[in-house]
């Protein structure tokens, strides 16, 4: 790697505090500034973590010279026009999931990104938790055998979180049970199915129009003769909250646990069944933020995102995300995910969406890459 440190900018202060000190803390990174709309939110993060450059103009923080790369971690429909705007501005950029929320925004984020040559990343969180590491491991040790399906789950009861959530499509937040399947594979899917399933509140149902509790999708993947099932869910049901995925393969299935506080299944062959442990992978980072794969920001329940409370703390990936992001810009290397996979486990969502409120038709999803 390269001696140069990549100046960052972290935008939106709630989830994204998480990443404050892991860039702070990594060899190769300076964070050089903040931005927030909320001065006084800005200025109580910026005084806790003694960063100076405090924004709450995104123009005025992507015009700033000495920034290399931008974090993204504002409300979703913000996701798009912001990472467009900064890969325009010549930034590399990091932004949280989803993509985008719409075809059209995830085709300007590839146009952007190729003519920028910026790298663009969306921080998927569970392709680089420590339970995708340990089932990524079996893999490339051959003891899975061949692939045969997979299935991912996000459930997760969004009752409480700010409003632009309230009504949201399950499947525009999908990214969660979409990039494991994709990610175990090498792959990107090539088509998708979906039913929608229950009913929501009547209020929550017109700010998108769409009235699921649940929706399901099987989804093709492009050029392998494989195929996967994801299910989301955000109101109107009773369960404990999972971002969980399996993997059946000929020799060894992993099976994800039911409850928190469980353990994975490992399922080798006639009836044989044993629990595993999934280990930490801490050490696959730079010593100065491995801490961080067991602890975020704050320590007081009480002060911790919810997105971190509910998905304890996402596995550990924060540091991972963090890392890769930064070591694809200083290696001059396409990041994982790159841009094309980025839009490609979005668009998943988009489509499968538009397949529920059709019926369950099976739609193709558009391939960008020239």
């Amino acid at each position: 790697m390269s001696d140069h440190k990549i100046n960052i900018a972290i935008v939106g202060l709630g989830f994204g505090a998480e990443f404050i000190p892991i860039y702070q803390k990594h060899p190769q990174t300076r964070l050089r500034a903040f931005f927030q709309r909320t001065k006084q939110k800005l200025d109580q993060i910026g005084d806790a973590f003694g960063i100076e450059r405090r924004c709450t103009d995104f123009e005025e923080l992507i015009r700033d010279p000495e920034i290399d790369a931008v974090h993204i971690n504002s409300p979703i429909h913000l996701h798009a026009s912001q990472s467009i705007a900064a890969l325009k501005a010549g930034k590399h950029v990091a932004c949280t999931v989803p993509a985008a929320t719409t075809i059209e925004e995830c085709k300007q984020i590839v146009r952007a990104a190729e003519k920028a040559r910026k790298n663009y990343m969306m921080m998927e969180t569970v392709v680089y938790s420590r339970e995708f590491l340990y089932v990524r491991e079996l893999r490339d040790q051959g003891r899975l055998g061949r692939i045969q399906f997979m299935r991912g789950s996000h459930l997760q009861n969004m009752k409480g979180w700010p409003g632009y959530w309230e009504g949201l499509p399950p499947m525009h937040y999908a990214t969660h049970c979409v990039s494991p399947c994709l990610a175990m594979v090498k792959g990107e899917a090539e088509s998708v199915s979906c039913v929608g399933s229950g009913r929501i509140d009547e209020k929550l149902i017109g700010k998108y129009g769409s009235p699921f509790s649940f929706e399901t999708a099987h989804c093709r993947i492009r050029n392998q003769d494989l195929a996967f099932e994801v299910t989301r869910y955000l109101f109107n049901a009773t369960r404990q909250y999972v971002e969980s995925f399996d993997v059946y393969g000929e020799k060894t299935s992993f099976e994800w646990q039911l409850a928190e506080g469980d353990e994975p299944l490992l399922h080798l062959g006639g009836e044989k069944v044993e629990k595993t442990r999934v280990p930490d992978y801490a050490r696959l980072l730079p010593e100065a933020i491995r801490p961080f794969t067991t602890r975020g920001v704050y320590d007081a329940a009480e002060h911790r995102h919810l997105s971190f409370t509910q998905g304890s703390g996402h596995g550990g990936s924060h540091p991972h995300l963090a890392h890769e992001f930064v070591s694809s810009i200083a290696e001059g290397r396409p990041s994982f995910p790159d841009v094309y996979q980025s839009v490609n486990w979005t668009m998943v969502g988009i489509v499968a969406h538009e397949s529920a409120m059709r019926g369950g038709e099976m739609m193709p999803i558009p391939d960008f890459r020239r």
